[in-house]
């Protein structure tokens, strides 16, 4: 059976971080997270395209590792270009993994709450919401998308993972 790599995607403060642990967790697969990259990199502060570049460059780097280790994979980040996006189509398709994207959004005004509480590796406010929402490539590859409310992560665990189960991939 192939790897599958797991993209979860979404504007800050979406819950794609919250949503994505929990879903990795959920399924026993590994979870990589941007910020947490941007963090082992000592990137911190810097979100240059470049620089943004070289953090999704290291995500790419741990998922190959990991699918070489034939382990299934969850990748978390804004994925807002589609230049980042069509990286991991490309290793997918390369290692005859399965891909699959899952967009995590929200409404503004519980974005703009949940970005008001610190977390531990992001350093995402409303104005990096706002900048990264104007910059957002909208995704043209197959995908779900989820609304996240501050109740409902187990549905949206379980429509997740119907999805992922399914056998379009």
């Amino acid at each position: 059976m192939p790897c599958k790599i797991i993209i979860v995607s979404g504007l800050p403060g979406s819950g794609k971080s919250y949503f994505a642990e929990k879903l990795a967790a959920a399924l026993d697969f590994i979870y990589i997270n941007s910020d947490q990259v941007r963090h082992q990199l000592q990137a911190i502060s810097r979100y240059t395209f470049e620089d943004k570049l070289l953090v999704y460059k290291e995500m790419l780097q741990k998922t190959k590792h990991a699918i070489e280790e034939n382990r299934n994979v969850i990748v978390d980040a804004t994925f807002y270009h589609h230049t980042m996006r069509e990286m991991f189509v490309r290793l997918a398709y390369a290692n005859r993994a399965s891909i699959w994207v899952i967009e995590v959004i929200a409404d503004e005004n519980i974005i703009r709450e949940r970005l008001q509480k610190p977390r531990m590796y992001s350093e995402a406010d409303y104005s990096v919401y706002e900048k990264i929402r104007d910059d957002f490539e909208e995704i043209t590859m197959p995908h779900i998308t989820l609304q996240s409310t501050n109740n409902n992560l187990e549905a949206m665990i379980e429509t997740a993972k119907n999805y992922i189960s399914s056998e379009r991939n």
